[in-house]
């Protein structure tokens, strides 16, 4: 079997197969040798903010000189991103054998007369299979969807559980209170195990709280008061900690999501629990600030930001990064039709001050048609609203769009992961292969030219005019 052949078998799981419960996963796990117990695991659920905190524990970890693992979903582009190994991608060879060990562990499984796994089942197997062959000392596991009944929760025994921030999403499965969902969330908690989560409101505050004291487990709030953010300079965001332990540090993300401090305190305060006086706060610092995670609140171009931002919180928390950012020359944004994207963009009108809106069909079965959520936005803007039905074209559009603001693209994983997915694409062939470190390559031409018609010349792929472009240079040199 090829790699793509594998990916492909992956992908069709949900069409033959059901929901197992726990005792499946569970012998699922034995039959693969029960890998999960040979590392340490810190187990990670909340709503929004998930694979922030696992990026910047694993970052952490790292700088422990730590072995680690990192299994999150979805992934962007390639299915290999939901298994990570000291901070690298696995392999398309070694997703493959790890696939194969795999399928035989499910073979076993049916001569038993069990059930196939679940696709995500079968990936967090895969995930801590590799872990366990590769020798990982700690990995950091994100749940799916939920926490009590999530493949993930039938590890027995973690060393923490991590809740982030509670919001509302999948509200069929999970509840339509903030209550219900958090008590979803605080399923992931173990006996004597320590919990550290995300202060949201009280009501999931203190769903968290009981079901820790039920289980006699050390919990720890990370309140919105915690930290105190300094500024954003040079696409950074900087904050402080209002805490003894921290001192006076000045602490710095790769990001500018003013959400993100709020994250990086609590995968620090689950670092701090791990490590005590053991641990090495200014090596943190210098991971946290290297910190990069694909597709939230990410600049993908100059003054261009994609963010999955995919429910009203998180669309709560986007919006009041780019009230702070000033005025959005373009937002892109498209949806699914599980989510109630009315509220979105009816937020997002009211909070955003942009000078359009384009709205796009993502390529997915449950992608909203581009005219039907225009329509909605038309609704609550009297902005200009641009209706593209492709993604490369509505997103090649909002670019253009940029007149010395920001463009945002927003409202779907999966539209951050096809625009990922276009612009690697695209930066491959203009290198041949190698991928396009746009900064740099702007600063070759500098101050020769207008930056403007570098960035046009570069990503519209047109020779022609690169070679114009670099004729006028040897000009002015000479």
């Amino acid at each position: 079997m090829t790699y793509s052949e594998a990916v492909d078998y992956i992908l069709d799981i949900p069409k033959f197969t059901k929901k197992n419960d726990a005792a499946h996963t569970k012998a699922f796990l034995k039959t693969l040798g029960d890998p999960q117990r040979k590392m340490r695991i810190i187990h990670v659920a909340g709503t929004n903010g998930k694979g922030s905190v696992c990026a910047y524990l694993d970052g952490m970890l790292r700088s422990e000189q730590k072995r680690t693992g990192l299994f999150t979903s979805p992934h962007l582009v390639k299915i290999n991103e939901r298994i990570v190994i000291d901070g690298q991608m696995i392999s398309d060879e070694r997703f493959l054998e790890v696939f194969e060990e795999t399928m035989q562990a499910v073979d076993k499984m049916k001569e038993a007369g069990l059930s196939h796994p679940t696709f995500f089942e079968f990936l967090f197997g895969m995930a801590v299979l590799a872990f366990a062959e590769s020798g990982v000392e700690y990995a950091v596991l994100e749940t799916g969807l939920g926490g009590r009944l999530d493949a993930t929760n039938a590890v027995e025994s973690p060393a923490a559980s991590v809740i982030t921030s509670i919001g509302f999403d999948h509200e069929q499965y999970l509840g339509d209170t903030l209550e219900k969902i958090a008590s979803e969330k605080a399923g992931i908690i173990k006996p004597h195990v320590p919990v550290y989560y995300a202060q949201t409101t009280g009501e999931s505050d203190s769903v968290i709280e009981k079901e820790a004291k039920k289980r006699g487990s050390f919990c720890k709030k990370i309140g919105k008061d915690a930290y105190e953010i300094l500024g954003i300079e040079d696409k950074h965001i900087a904050f402080s900690c209002l805490n003894d332990y921290y001192g006076t540090t000045t602490w710095k993300l790769n990001n500018i999501g003013l959400y993100q401090p709020h994250n990086a305190l609590l995968a620090m305060e689950v670092m701090r629990g791990l490590f005590g006086e053991n641990g090495h706060p200014h090596l943190w610092k210098e991971a946290l600030e290297a910190v990069r995670w694909r597709g939230r609140m990410e600049e993908v171009l100059p003054g261009v930001y994609v963010d999955g931002a995919h429910n009203i919180s998180a669309v709560k928390a986007f919006a009041e990064t780019v009230e702070k950012a000033g005025f959005a020359d373009a937002v892109l944004f498209s949806a699914v039709r599980d989510k109630d994207y009315e509220e979105m963009i009816k937020y997002l009108c009211e909070h955003t001050e942009a000078a359009c809106y384009i709205v796009t069909q993502i390529e997915d079965a449950r992608g909203t048609r581009a005219d039907e959520l225009g329509v909605v936005f038309r609704k609550y803007t009297d902005k200009p609203v641009r209706v593209i039905g492709s993604v490369k074209d509505a997103f090649e559009y909002a670019v253009s769009s940029r007149r010395g603001g920001n463009v945002y693209c927003l409202g779907s994983l999966y539209l951050t992961g096809m625009i990922e997915g276009y612009l690697g694409s695209r930066e491959n062939q203009i290198r041949g292969g190698r991928m396009l470190d746009y900064e740099e390559e702007l600063k070759k031409f500098k101050p020769s030219l207008e930056v403007d018609d570098i960035e046009n010349a570069v990503y519209q792929e047109d020779l022609t005019d690169m070679t114009d472009l670099l004729k006028q240079v040897m000009d002015q040199k000479k």
